[in-house]
């Protein structure tokens, strides 16, 4: 019989910061949304047609969950008429790293899932 190896894994802390970091990013198109707001601020309609399969009810509800979350503010312009335009905050420009990896490593599964 094997003989069960101790984890030398360091514990994670009570609240673990890779799963809140996950909850965040895990909501369908929310990494998305952030990759669009990556470049310059842009508004509700500006972001419905850079990603036109997401819906106008579940685009409202994760610009809210990524605003409460801090990964982006919302502003009001004054203009006629009014308009709102959303921006990524210092947090949610560490996320773009982050999300470059993951689409790296995508791409290079993709590339190995091609037939030769």
């Amino acid at each position: 019989m094997l003989r069960r190896r101790k984890n030398k894994t360091p514990p994670l802390p009570p609240i673990c910061p890779l799963t809140e970091c996950m909850r965040l990013l895990g909501g369908v198109w929310t990494v998305n949304i952030v990759w669009k707001l990556s470049g310059e601020p842009r508004r509700f309609s500006e972001l419905r047609m850079d990603i036109p399969k997401i819906s106008a009810k579940v685009l409202t509800a994760r610009l809210r969950d990524l605003e409460e979350n801090g990964v982006i503010t919302r502003t009001v312009v004054a203009s006629s008429p009014p308009s709102v335009e959303y921006e990524l905050t210092e947090l949610g420009r560490e996320l773009l790293p982050v999300i470059e990896t993951i689409v790296d490593v995508g791409t290079r599964l993709v590339r190995m899932q091609q037939p030769r």
